[in-house]
């Protein structure tokens, strides 16, 4: 293998990101996003590049003051076990660390990968009912997971909702 980076992505990585979505989004793991979506959120996004190539990817999305998700981590399949989900990981926790967020959320298959850079698997109730009840305005998909409303279960069913204090 190959040396790889992680950088932070840029508009013309969005394909790319797209092509490594796909085949989690046929297989029902991951949630397809529209490139429209990507773009749009492109800013949040790191890449892991080899020799040119995208290999993985994850993006930080922040939800609250003090709280932010780690969204759309995959790592390419021939690159498994090498390190790169843990080097996307530990990008976004310094992003999160810099914007000032003390918490990151995630919803994930990957439990074990996750608990290993100690999230936890967390309940109902993580946040106050005030803050809750602003958070049920934002109309973001990954905030309405956090929330753990009922609406979205049926596309979380078997993921666990972990949490991970900085």
């Amino acid at each position: 293998m190959s040396e790889y980076i992680v950088r932070p992505a840029r508009s013309a990585d969005v394909i790319g990101i797209r092509n490594l979505l796909q085949p989690l989004v046929e297989q029902r793991i991951l949630l397809g996003k529209d490139l429209a979506v990507l773009y749009g959120s492109v800013q949040e996004f790191v890449v892991a590049e080899a020799d040119g190539v995208l290999i993985g990817c994850g993006a930080l999305h922040v939800i609250w003051e003090d709280l932010g998700e780690v969204r759309t981590l995959l790592v390419r399949d021939d690159w498994l076990h090498h390190g790169v989900g843990r080097a996307i990981v530990d990008r976004l926790e310094e992003t999160a660390r810099m914007l000032g967020l003390s918490r990151l959320f995630c919803l994930t298959f990957e439990v074990e990968f996750f608990s290993r850079r100690g999230f936890t698997p967390i309940g109902e109730q993580v946040v106050d009912p005030d803050v809750y009840s602003q958070l049920l305005r934002s109309g973001d998909a990954g905030v309405e997971e956090f929330l753990d409303l009922a609406h979205v279960k049926p596309n979380t069913l078997g993921n666990t909702r972990m949490l991970k204090a900085l």
